[in-house]
């Protein structure tokens, strides 16, 4: 399923990555059961984003440049795998393939995005963990359309188990990125995936659009406490 599919931003994020002088050794490619809880609700979204937008003040440009590129690029993850489920729901084959590469050229930039600081071996680890997690999810939104409880708790622990790797991961390459919080950060992201296919499975489209921007925000908060992270460890790239 994860198959390579070159993308075709990934030279014009390496650029950006380079122009603010964190890219030294990029050579080939580019950014980093039962039911998984989303912690975020959607009355705590206005706090939350006040937060954010207070921090974001408080960062360099070069550090705000570089969030801003994580944000983009997870906001893209959200987006196309909404798209497939949209196109399984539908049972629109092509387009549901298509959605699906664009998931993992987007897996392949934000692996890639950790490499000009861990390495190329670091970027690989880092796609194959994020292919765990779309894979995880697929399962997920595999077993809700064809009504399959036993394997809907079967990919939910699989999430559960992918987001402890990942930070687990990440906390090892960054110690300002705590396994803990980012294991939070991730089963939180987790549970939104799973509300958001159970909301489109169901036709609850009010419900869903609400979601939609509690998983936006809450990428945002992943992309920037990367960045934040990057920007302690590697502070002179940063300065």
């Amino acid at each position: 399923m994860f198959e390579r599919v070159k993308c075709e931003n990934v030279l014009d994020r390496r650029k950006f990555l380079m122009s603010v002088g964190i890219a030294g050794a990029v050579m080939s490619a580019l950014p980093f059961s039962g039911k998984v809880a989303a912690t975020e609700t959607h009355g705590h979204t206005s706090v939350t984003n006040a937060h954010v937008a207070a921090n974001q003040r408080l960062r360099s440009d070069k550090v705000s440049q570089t969030a801003a590129v994580l944000r983009d690029l997870w906001v893209d993850h959200i987006f196309w795998i909404r798209n497939v489920t949209l196109a399984t729901f539908n049972k629109n084959d092509p387009a549901m393939k298509a959605a699906e590469q664009q998931v993992v050229a987007n897996a392949q930039s934000i692996a890639a995005t950790i490499e000009p600081f861990y390495g190329a071996a670091a970027k690989e680890s880092f796609f194959k963990l994020l292919a765990g997690h779309y894979g995880a999810v697929k399962a997920y939104l595999v077993a809700t359309a064809n009504g399959d409880a036993p394997a809907q708790a079967t990919a939910t622990q699989s999430i559960t188990s992918n987001a402890e790797e990942i930070a687990i991961f990440l906390s090892k390459a960054n110690p300002y990125l705590p396994k803990d919080a980012v294991n939070g950060l991730l089963l939180a992201h987790g549970g939104h995936h799973i509300q958001q296919i159970q909301e489109l499975k169901d036709r609850k489209y009010d419900a869903e659009a609400k979601t939609w921007e509690s998983m936006k925000d809450h990428v945002y908060q992943i992309a920037d406490a990367t960045a934040d992270a990057l920007a302690k460890q590697f502070a002179k790239k940063f300065a």
